[in-house]
């Protein structure tokens, strides 16, 4: 038997970095994020030859080992290794397990989708449908948060691995003691379709490490230095006033709130912009934009413009005449992760 998952990536609209300690949990953090239609992918297929065997199509890497009850966190697919570390620990009474994990993902790591924690809640899935796990949406996400977070000590806040797990558009509220509230937004399907249809996603080909820019974050707000920790507030502004533009069906509220916001982000911390970014956004906005802003921590990745009308195909041609970077087609999804089984 194959046990496949998979769950879909994020786009972050707003509020990005309040989710993270120690701001989430002296002054609670608020984001707005929505799920599209590109996935991490994880397939497990148990094994009777005593070997764990790791395949990753993205990066071409496999690694194999004897199955034993605990693998180093060490090495490109130390994810996996934590994963299947812990799974053993608490679910298998430390007994070792043999089998292959195959994984894939729709976009490249560290494009600011949310990948890594996206790929770890995918692999819980995959384990869960074979071991049969009574694990529910709330427990898969924050399981995914603990191994990544403290297991792993990764850098990062909560939002990833709640959106991969529930899918659609979620308001998320993050308070002291690891409390978070995922509120479900009931968006119409004319309002998603024109939202998806107005909105050009950008991938800068870019890649960035977010744990530096978070790590320094997390700095600002325990050294209370004023102006990033002011953003970060406004950032959180944002997140509640973007919140009620989708209720209200205010789209073109909504991009000029996105740029609002995407000016008060790129004060929380140094390199979440650069001149390369700043080239894109200006592009974008000349020629049509509403607003927009990185999605993610910042420094690279995908970005994401808010053109109302017509201007999504001005922005488009304008961003492609740059020769950096490419459009990514793309829809919203109302479904977070999937997990079934097949027969081989």
């Amino acid at each position: 038997m194959l046990y496949r998952s998979k769950a879909p990536f994020r786009l972050g609209i707003a509020g990005g970095g309040t989710d993270v300690s120690p701001y989430s949990n002296l002054y609670g953090g608020a984001i707005l994020n929505v799920t599209v239609n590109l996935y991490a992918h994880a397939t497990i297929r148990p094994l009777d030859n005593g070997k764990i065997r790791f395949v990753h199509i993205n990066e071409n890497i496999t690694e194999e080992f004897d199955a034993v009850s605990e693998l180093p966190l060490d090495g490109p697919l130390v994810l996996q290794h934590g994963i299947y570390n812990s799974i053993v620990s608490r679910y298998n009474n430390g007994e070792p397990l043999s089998f292959e994990l195959i994984t894939q993902m729709d976009v490249p790591s560290g494009s600011g989708l949310g990948t890594s924690s996206t790929l770890v809640v995918a692999i819980l899935g995959a384990f869960t449908e074979w071991l049969r796990l009574p694990l529910g949406k709330y427990d898969i996400a924050h399981y995914a948060y603990e191994i990544e977070r403290i297991d792993l000590n990764m850098a990062g806040g909560k939002q990833d691995q709640y959106a991969a797990t529930f899918g659609g558009v979620n308001f998320m509220e993050f308070l002291e003691d690891d409390k978070v509230i995922v509120n479900p937004l009931r968006i119409g399907d004319d309002i998603l379709q024109e939202w998806a249809m107005n909105t050009v996603l950008f991938y800068t080909e870019q890649q960035r490490c977010s744990g530096k820019i978070i790590e320094e974050q997390a700095e600002n707000v325990k050294n209370n230095k004023n102006d990033s920790l002011e953003a970060m507030h406004n950032v959180k502004h944002e997140a509640f006033r973007m919140k009620n533009c989708l209720l209200r069906e205010e789209l073109q509220e909504l991009g000029k709130a996105l740029n609002t916001s995407w000016t008060s982000k790129k004060k929380m911390a140094r390199n979440i912009s650069n001149e390369f970014i700043d080239h894109i956004y200006e592009t974008a906005m000349a020629n049509g934009a509403l607003g927009g802003k990185i999605s993610g921590a910042g420094g690279g990745g995908f970005m994401f413009f808010y053109c109302p009308g017509n201007s999504c195909y001005k922005v488009s041609e304008a961003l492609d005449k740059m020769h950096i970077g490419h459009i990514q087609q793309f829809e919203f999804c109302k479904k977070g992760l999937i997990t079934w089984t097949v027969k081989e």
